[in-house]
């Protein structure tokens, strides 16, 4: 695992890891990563999924219970600027088109459809706000696409680009308190 990734170490499981990210948005904003190499989630082989869906129920139910909210996404190759799966959690209580004004969205039944949005289209991008699952129309597809519109919607833009954020001083003592709350919280409540 990245050195700056597990800074803020939460868990740690046979093929998986839960850290807060090192760069967060907001106090929350937490990343679950696989051990092995996979690019995304619609590549777990069967194992590791069925592995990945409890630890994100076990995520999902934190944050929403500790924030009241939760929502989640995954650049599923397109838009990746760390090219290994890394799935972001995070408080956020928008609406879809909050995220995606374009409104070039799908709703899609269950996480097993990343699988077949992988296939068809050769990467996804995928996000959820509370129990809607959703992937965009991979051609409006940018570098840090979620990481981004988030941060704006967040009121945190200068949080979207982790690479400018983490020269910028003042801003990683914010996400150094933020990520220390969250590992209090995450102790506390399991």
């Amino acid at each position: 695992i990245n050195p700056q990734a597990s800074t803020y170490m939460l868990e740690e499981i046979d093929n998986f890891y839960i850290v807060c990210d090192a760069h967060p948005l907001v106090e929350g904003h937490i990343l679950i990563i696989p051990k092995q190499h996979i690019s995304c989630i619609g590549e777990y082989p069967e194992n590791l999924f069925n592995e990945f869906l409890k630890l994100n129920g076990k995520v999902s139910q934190f944050l929403i219970k500790e924030y009241k909210l939760v929502s989640s996404f995954e650049h599923g190759i397109f838009g990746q600027t760390v090219f290994h799966s890394h799935i972001h959690y995070l408080p956020f209580n928008g609406k879809p088109t909050d995220i995606v004004p374009e409104n070039k969205l799908s709703v899609i039944p269950t996480l097993s459809e990343l699988k077949n949005l992988l296939k068809k289209d050769k990467g996804y991008l995928f996000f959820s706000i509370r129990d809607k699952l959703m992937s965009v129309d991979v051609e409006i597809a940018t570098p840090r696409f979620f990481r981004d519109r988030f941060a704006k919607v967040l009121a945190k833009p200068e949080r979207g680009n982790w690479k400018t954020m983490h020269i910028n001083q003042d801003l990683m003592k914010q996400a150094k308190k933020d990520n220390e709350n969250t590992q209090a919280k995450w102790k506390s409540f399991f």
